[in-house]
């Protein structure tokens, strides 16, 4: 006797589940596009903030006069010996976080040896991505910023957050 039953999927079965598996990566491929371009961001503000404290352990540490650069308006920096030249270390724009752009009005930090900085005012880098569209609360992007002290003190904060004692605020 043969068996009359198949085992198996039928074509339309295959195509329904198809169809429900193309509608759940439609709606949720909006919010892995707004994650990537949120993580660019964070990558690149603690690049700033990880070669600003190396900068700022070196000074201290050789007891000189060690730089900060930024490299221009993208995620590009490095640190360097003031006197004799020499540079420490450097991050190219193009490793990681290609869409962050960083705006600075202070091109180059330097840190003495006490690790103070040479600043007037305290310094503001700006990390954005124009790629990834506005920074809240007006779009999407958690837009961040990494200020230092004239004392010498880093710290990376959320410009939209304004409570009082938060500790992301700037």
């Amino acid at each position: 006797m043969t068996n009359m039953y198949c085992k198996g999927f039928t074509l339309i079965e295959l195509l329904i589940g198809m169809s429900i598996l193309a509608l759940i990566l439609g709606l949720g491929l909006p919010s892995v596009s707004v994650w990537m371009q949120n993580t660019q961001l964070r990558s690149a503000a603690e690049s700033a903030q990880a070669g600003l404290q190396l900068a700022r352990a070196e000074a201290v540490k050789r007891n000189t006069f060690i730089g900060f650069t930024m490299a221009g308006p993208d995620s590009g920096w490095s640190v360097d010996v003031m006197n004799p030249p020499q540079q420490l270390q450097s991050r190219s724009s193009v490793e990681g976080s290609g869409n962050a752009q960083i705006a600075t009005t202070d091109a180059t930090i330097i840190f003495d040896g006490l690790g103070k900085t040479s600043l007037a005012a305290d310094a503001t880098i700006q990390v954005t991505n124009p790629t990834g569209g506005l920074c809240k609360p007006a779009g999407d992007m958690n837009c961040l910023n990494v200020t230092v002290s004239v004392g010498g003190q880093v710290k990376m904060c959320d410009p939209t957050v304004v409570a009082a004692g938060d500790t992301r605020a700037c």
